[in-house]
């Protein structure tokens, strides 16, 4: 990392939780863990077809303020962020710089076209 981030975008962190539906099986729903600050900057994108719709798949690079392993403030893959109506599934996690001050997150943002 070259110089510090600017984190002036506010993200809800999520994760899955499987709440039992009553009929034996469960349901997936999303619960919120914290607020974090981050720098989002996105990357080269693509587009997936589907049967009925097209998904235009979008990488990018979420910054945020690292956060001990194991806490529940620590983004991980398969957790999601959420601005507003925009969802950003995380899919890795790493340090972003060598003191291990900020965290460097690996998400898509899927969009209909």
């Amino acid at each position: 990392m070259k110089r510090p981030p600017i984190l002036n975008r506010r993200l809800v962190l999520e994760a899955a939780q499987r709440l039992p539906d009553g009929a034996g099986g469960f349901s997936e729903t999303w619960g919120e863990l914290g607020i974090l600050w981050a720098e989002i900057t996105p990357r080269t994108g693509g587009e997936r077809a589907g049967q009925e719709l097209t998904l235009t798949r979008v990488p990018y690079h979420i910054v945020v303020r690292a956060a001990p392993p194991g806490s529940a403030r620590r983004p991980a893959p398969d957790a999601r962020f959420r601005e507003g109506a925009r969802i950003f599934h995380i899919r890795a996690v790493t340090e972003a710089d060598r003191k291990g001050h900020y965290l460097l997150c690996f998400a898509e943002e899927e969009k209909p076209s």
